[in-house]
């Protein structure tokens, strides 16, 4: 009888844990300039339709570059997305404005260039 409710218990525990997202959807960047410096400081815009990207409206989530270059977003659909990245007078335009397809439940990385 011990055997079965130890077995029971640890079936309830892997069903339970199952339920918890440990590791969501995140997406890793980091923001250099064209001689590959990272640049703090940079404002980074996602968007998840290419109408919004287009005039720039209904952000899907934003943040600013650490003084490492470096951004987390975390809690991300996995989808590709519309990047605007931003410092001064330098941006992404002309490359690297669409991310991959994110893998769902995995810390996802780019590098963005900005000129």
């Amino acid at each position: 009888m011990k055997t079965t409710s130890r077995i029971l218990y640890v079936l309830i525990l892997m069903i339970v844990a199952s339920s918890f997202q440990i590791i969501k959807t995140s997406l890793s960047i980091t923001v250099r300039d064209e001689v590959g410096n990272t640049v703090a400081g940079a404002n980074v815009q996602l968007f998840e339709k290419e109408e919004d990207y287009t005039n720039e409206k209904n952000v899907a989530v934003e943040g600013v570059t650490d003084d490492k270059g470096y951004l987390k977003l975390k809690e991300l659909k996995p989808i590709s997305y519309f990047v605007i990245v931003r410092k001064d007078d330098k941006d992404n335009a002309g490359g690297g404005e669409r991310t991959g397809k994110l893998e769902e439940k995995r810390i996802n990385k780019v590098t963005i260039v900005i000129q």
